[in-house]
């Protein structure tokens, strides 16, 4: 069986910088005190143990938080977070993605140009959690039953959470444009990582008869690779680990496809591109 990896898959040099800033907080911290992250630093479950080995802890919410130092997620907060964890006395270290932290200058930006701001993406990924505090009344549409949220008239300004599909963004756009706005201002606000790994996997899927997806089941940017392998028409299975791989997934297959979400480490690739060629 001849295997393939997509051009780009695994990190992004965004979650590269969150979790090597994570990890050195963690180590530096003096022993007396706490090292939190408000939520994982990452959408990878493996990454997140190894970074808890290291001490840092991961909270729900800043009251489970007793002094020390909170790490803002790669994902980003709302401005209101990060004054809450300032008013108790914690140290704050911010390892947002400098897209995600543009993605919230621009919805700031938008609102103080006299646009209503429309962000395109899930309402319940903690980006977009994040994103709702720069501007009020932001209005998150994802389905074309959300079009209903949007006001009659006036101007939008609209943006897109960093790791949906242009497709998608495109879709959404064209839906809102239909209504008739008399203005409307649209920033692309998807991360080029995550269009240059989901392009990848598209020419991949035209050389392989099954696609191995591999990233965090939670990971946003990961299953968008997997909905485009499958919408191509490939068998497709998404794993976290090599753990969760069976043979019968490759019986009878002569060419399988390897990609990575932005927050898959190489090691768990390597590990699983490894087992393929074993039994290949």
């Amino acid at each position: 069986m001849k295997i393939l990896l997509a051009e780009k898959y695994g990190f992004c040099f965004g979650v590269r910088d969150a979790i090597e800033l994570a990890e050195r907080t963690a180590r530096t911290q003096p022993a007396s005190g706490s090292v939190y992250t408000l939520g994982p630093v990452i959408h990878n479950k493996q990454v997140v143990e190894r970074l808890g080995e290291a001490g840092l802890r991961t909270v729900d919410s800043l009251d489970q938080t007793a002094g020390g130092t909170v790490v803002i997620r790669s994902h980003g907060v709302s401005p209101g977070v990060i004054e809450d964890a300032t008013a108790r006395g914690l140290n704050v270290v911010d390892a947002t993605c400098i897209l995600v932290k543009r993605a919230q200058n621009i919805a700031a930006q938008l609102h103080a140009e006299g646009y209503r701001v429309v962000i395109v993406g899930d309402p319940e990924h903690p980006e977009v959690r994040g994103v709702l505090g720069y501007a009020p009344d932001i209005i998150c549409v994802n389905s074309p039953e959300d079009m209903a949220k949007l006001p009659r008239r006036g101007k939008l300004g609209i943006i897109s959470q960093t790791t949906h599909t242009v497709e998608h963004f495109g879709q959404m756009v064209g839906l809102i444009t239909a209504r008739g706005y008399s203005e409307l201002k649209v920033v692309n606000t998807i991360c080029n990582a995550t269009k240059e790994r989901q392009d990848a996997v598209q020419d991949l899927c035209a050389k392989v008869d099954v696609m191995f997806v591999l990233g965090g089941y939670h990971s946003s940017n990961t299953n968008r690779l997997a909905e485009i392998c499958r919408d191509a028409g490939v068998d497709t299975h998404h794993l976290e680990t090599v753990k969760d791989f069976r043979p019968e997934m490759v019986a009878g297959k002569t060419a399988a496809g390897v990609t990575a979400g932005a927050s898959t480490p190489d090691w768990i690739i390597d590990e699983f591109v490894r087992h393929l060629q074993a039994i290949g």
